[in-house]
């Protein structure tokens, strides 16, 4: 169980440094956002029913 601790540890020191670091974290927090891309959990779940449980999305029917 704690077989990567250590590195789980150092991890988390690189993360509390980078943190002191305004610039860089403002910068590192930017760069993931725009890497982020086209995911969505609405198109993640759509391509499960499609590829993967061979169903049909239903229309959603709005609230009132």
């Amino acid at each position: 169980m704690l077989r990567d601790f250590r590195s789980y540890v150092e991890c988390q020191d690189a993360v509390s440094r980078c943190w002191l670091d305004a610039r860089a974290w403002t910068r590192k927090s930017i760069l993931n956002v725009a890497r982020i891309g086209r995911f969505s959990s609405d198109r993640a779940i759509r391509e499960y029913c499609e590829d993967i449980w061979k169903v049909k999305a239903i229309e959603s029917v709005p609230v009132a």
